[in-house]
């Protein structure tokens, strides 16, 4: 299915919502190939990291990649990132990490694996995992960033699968049913089809501000409707059109906030896919590009992690 960005989305007010790093450390999985990392970071991973050690199996991690192709579990993905990056100076003390990651709890996993390496997070993300915090939420990262240091900026939607396979599902810790997963994005979805398909109720209401967020989710999947309505699993499709949603007022603000980068940006971008409560998590790594202290994109470091 076809992957092209929409050429036009609707330009909108984002606002800051409080970062909110998961305390709970028993979340976080121990990373056995710390070789990966350089022999500093490894050092700090493995202090902090004396964690539920979560693993899939060898059927389900091919359910998974055989839905998603190119994706790579949490575990591999941090080890490459990280390893990749140390390689250019980052470390912790010297690096900022920030991220614009859906606000359920799941994408919280991701976010705490790399919090457990560099350290402190900002978060620029809201429902779906769209940038609310925006150019203002960027420029005040950016101010943030160590003297003479980086910023890790990790982005993309969530989607959900079951043990049987099932995309848009996942099962929960401590919950018997089965959730929808992201619930923000098939809502979207489901306005959306009301419109290409019928059915949606016209209102004269003005968008609620007590749901702004999921207002402009809706609005910013629009012009995704057609390639929706022709995907072959809808739920697969979903966060793919959400992502180049996001990709296009990501790359605007890092553009418009790039005098604040100090000695160096990277820019991870992808699906994050989460599992049940016994499983690894993946990540589908899409785009992870590295900015110069001009804030000039010189480097593709897509390949070193796939």
């Amino acid at each position: 299915t076809s992957r092209t960005p929409a050429s036009s989305l609707s330009t909108m007010m984002f606002a800051t919502r409080p970062a909110a790093i998961n305390a709970a450390r028993s979340v976080f999985r121990l990373r056995p190939s710390s070789a990966a990392f350089g022999n500093n970071n490894v050092a700090d991973a493995a202090t902090t990291q004396q964690k539920r050690l979560k693993t899939s199996s060898p059927e389900f991690d091919a359910v998974v990649k055989k839905a998603f192709p190119g994706a790579i579990s949490n575990t591999d993905l941090v080890n490459k990132v990280v390893g990749v990056l140390e390689g250019k100076g980052f470390a912790n003390g010297n690096t900022l990490l920030a991220t614009s990651l859906c606000a359920d709890e799941l994408a919280r996993v991701l976010e705490d694996e790399f919090v457990s390496v560099y350290g402190n997070n900002f978060n620029l993300g809201g429902l779906s995992g769209f940038p609310f915090a925006g150019n203002t939420g960027f420029g005040a990262m950016a101010a943030h960033i160590p003297d003479d240091g980086f910023c890790l900026l990790v982005h993309g939607p969530h989607v959900g699968i079951c043990k049987n396979g099932q995309i848009g599902k996942v099962e929960r810790q401590g919950i018997a049913l089965v959730d929808n997963c992201c619930g923000s994005a098939i809502a979207a979805s489901n306005y959306l089809k009301g419109i290409t398909h019928g059915g949606a109720q016209i209102t004269a209401k003005l968008q609620q501000f007590s749901d702004f967020q999921q207002g402009a989710v809706q609005e910013l999947i629009l012009p995704f409707g057609k390639r929706l309505s022709d995907a072959e699993d809808r739920m697969h499709e979903l966060p793919y059109a959400l992502y180049d949603s996001q990709e296009i007022l990501v790359k605007d603000i890092v553009e418009t906030g790039s005098g604040g980068i100090k000695k160096g940006l990277a820019l991870l971008g992808g699906i994050q896919i989460n599992t049940g409560p016994d499983s690894d998590d993946y990540f589908h790594p899409l785009r992870f590009d590295y900015y110069d202290e001009n804030g000039v994109n010189v480097e593709s470091l897509l390949p070193s992690i796939q």
